[in-house]
């Protein structure tokens, strides 16, 4: 077995050396073909930005998103404190993240809406 050690390892390095060449290879062919990008314009007509109403709506989802996330924080810990579990838990923690989100999306988008 020690007479063919240098034989294996010439082996090994050859086929480490190989499959190296491969996936240097395929990088480099696969970054060649690349898709093309997106044209401007797509969603709106070319030149033109979105309009105040897809603000509105935009600033309303954002707020939607963060508020309900903060009610789920704030409501949850304010609902594990007063001792609530499983189904008063949950209904007590939705209600507040509907709350919240619908709160802070209308004054985000009263927000967005007053920057038109």
């Amino acid at each position: 077995c020690g007479n063919h050690l240098p034989e294996l390892v010439s082996y090994w390095s050859l086929q480490l050396f190989a499959l190296t060449t491969l996936i240097l290879h395929t990088v480099q062919v696969k970054s060649v073909q690349t898709m093309p990008a997106v044209p401007a314009g797509n969603y709106y007509q070319q030149g033109q930005g979105p309009s105040c109403w897809d603000r509105v709506k935009l600033g309303f989802m954002m707020g939607f998103s963060v508020g309900m996330a903060t009610g789920a924080l704030f409501g949850g810990f304010t609902a594990l404190r007063y001792g609530l579990r499983g189904r008063e838990l949950m209904n007590n923690v939705g209600k507040v993240m509907l709350q919240s989100g619908g709160t802070f999306g209308t004054f985000m988008s009263i927000g967005a809406g007053i920057r038109c």
